[in-house]
């Protein structure tokens, strides 16, 4: 089983959910970071989530961030299986950038 750390990252996320990362088939990946940027001069307000089986589970719901800071959403590791999608939502145009770190068991 090989083991290999990867970041993953998506700029400008706004109104519609952005799917930052797709686990792919065959593989286990434990996420180790996921912070969320807020890229412009007003607080704005971020969910991000994971997709599995068809519903979406929160890791976190409507958090604010203020004008130019940063949310690291997790506090511990969570594992994800293969076909989970991490996504993230903004309540603002092209307000956030997300770095997810990971590590991938395949």
């Amino acid at each position: 089983m090989a083991n290999t750390f990867k970041n993953y990252l998506a700029a400008s996320v706004g109104t519609s959910a952005t799917s930052v990362y797709t686990v792919g088939g065959g593989t286990t990946a434990t996420t180790i970071g996921l912070n969320i940027a807020n890229r412009t001069g007003s607080a704005i307000t971020v969910s991000a989530y994971i997709t599995s089986g068809g519903s979406d589970y929160y890791i976190v719901k409507d958090a604010p961030i203020p004008a130019g800071a940063a949310l690291s959403v997790l506090d511990g590791k969570i594992v994800l299986e293969a076909a989970d999608i991490v996504k993230v939502v903004s309540d603002t145009a092209s307000s956030a950038d997300v770095v997810l770190s990971v590590l991938e068991q395949t």
